[in-house]
C-alpha cells in the first residue's frame, strides 16, 4: 500500500493548499496539515512553504511531488494491469524531449503509437538536458529522447540508439551570408548564432566559428531551447540558427528561410533513448522506440534509400 501521505503531497502541490488538498482527497484541512508537517520532518527538507494564500513547492519539494506523483500513478496502472485481459500499453507513456526543438521529429512516430494503441495517454515534456536528466532519474518521465553524446556521462542509465539527426545553419531569407560563394568559418563569426541546451554533439562546431577569428563563444552564442522563439528571433534578425535538414524540407521553412551550407561543421549526430538502468522499459516505452526507429525522418528517408 503506497502510504497516503504521499497522496497528500501531491494534492497539495496541485490543488495549492492544505484546505483544497483536503476537500479533495476527503479528509480534514488539520489531518493534511499534519501528515505533511510530519512527512518533511522525516525527509528532513521542507516539501512547502506556507504563505497566506496557500502553499509554494519548495526547490526540493518539486523533486519530491515528482516521484510521489509518479509512484501513484504506477500504483493505478499496476492495479490496472493486474485485471484479466488488461492493455499492457494502457495509462500514460511519460516522455521528456532534450532540447525541446527534436520534438519536430517525433510528430509522425507519436501520430502512429496513438493510432496502433488507443488507450495509451502521451505526457510529454521538453526541457533543458539538465531537468529531463532530473525528471528521469526521479521517475517523473519514462524515457528521455535527445543527443546520445548528451547523456553519454550518465552511468546510472542506459542508451538504445535512435535514428541519427542531420543538422543546418539556416539564417533568414535576405540574409548577407547567402551572398558568400563560399561561406568560410570567418564569414559566420561576424554573427551570433543559437544553440539548445546541453548541445554536446556541437560544442566543437560552436568553438571551429568563433575561436579561429579570435572571438570569445561565450559572448556570441544564445542558448534557448523554445523553437518558436528561435525561429522568431532568426527570421527577423542576423542570427545564425541551427534546425534538422527534415525541417528544411518543409513548407513553412521554405517561405521564411534558407539553410546555410556548411557540410564541414555538421555531421550526422546519433540520438538515443535514455532509461534508467535498473528499471526494464515497459511496453509503452519499446513500443514508442519502435516507432520512432519506423517513423522519424532519417529512419524513412534509410529505408527509401
Amino acid at each position: 500500500m503506497i502510504d497516503r501521505r504521499l497522496q497528500y503531497v501531491v494534492s497539495t502541490a496541485r490543488y495549492g493548499s492544505f484546505t483544497a488538498a483536503a476537500e479533495h482527497v476527503g479528509v480534514t484541512q488539520s489531518a493534511i496539515t499534519k501528515s505533511v508537517a510530519d512527512l518533511e520532518q522525516q525527509l528532513g527538507f521542507q516539501i512547502f512553504n506556507r504563505t497566506t494564500r496557500g502553499v509554494i513547492v519548495t526547490e526540493e519539494g518539486s523533486s519530491f511531488v515528482k516521484r510521489a506523483s509518479r509512484l501513484i500513478e504506477e500504483g493505478r496502472d499496476l492495479l490496472r494491469g493486474a485485471a484479466a485481459g488488461a492493455d499492457p500499453y494502457a495509462g500514460a507513456l511519460q516522455i521528456g524531449i532534450c532540447p525541446p526543438s527534436l520534438e519536430l521529429l517525433l510528430v509522425d512516430p507519436l501520430t502512429m503509437l496513438v493510432n496502433r494503441h488507443p488507450k495509451l495517454r502521451l505526457h510529454i515534456v521538453g526541457g533543458s538536458y539538465d531537468r529531463i536528466v532530473q525528471d528521469l532519474r526521479t521517475g517523473a518521465v519514462d524515457v528521455a529522447f535527445g543527443y546520445d553524446a548528451a547523456f553519454n556521462d550518465q552511468p546510472d542509465f542506459q542508451r538504445p540508439p535512435a535514428p541519427p539527426i542531420q543538422s543546418t545553419l539556416f539564417v533568414r531569407k535576405g540574409h548577407p551570408i547567402l551572398e558568400c560563394k563560399d561561406v568560410t568559418l570567418a564569414e559566420m563569426a561576424k554573427y551570433d548564432l543559437i544553440s539548445p541546451s546541453g548541445s554536446a554533439p556541437y560544442n566543437a562546431a560552436w568553438r571551429a566559428i568563433y575561436e579561429e577569428s579570435d572571438v570569445e563563444v561565450r559572448d556570441r552564442i544564445h542558448v534557448i531551447d523554445c523553437f518558436p522563439l528561435v525561429t522568431r528571433l532568426v527570421r527577423s534578425s542576423d542570427i545564425l540558427g541551427i534546425t534538422s535538414t527534415h525541417y528544411t524540407q518543409t513548407s513553412v521553412f521554405k517561405r521564411h528561410f534558407e539553410a546555410v551550407h556548411a557540410p564541414h561543421l555538421f555531421k550526422a549526430a546519433p540520438l538515443c533513448f535514455a532509461t534508467r538502468l535498473r528499471w526494464k522499459p515497459r511496453p509503452a516505452v519499446r513500443a514508442f522506440m519502435k516507432a520512432c526507429r519506423e517513423y522519424m525522418p532519417s529512419a524513412r528517408d534509410a529505408a527509401e534509400a
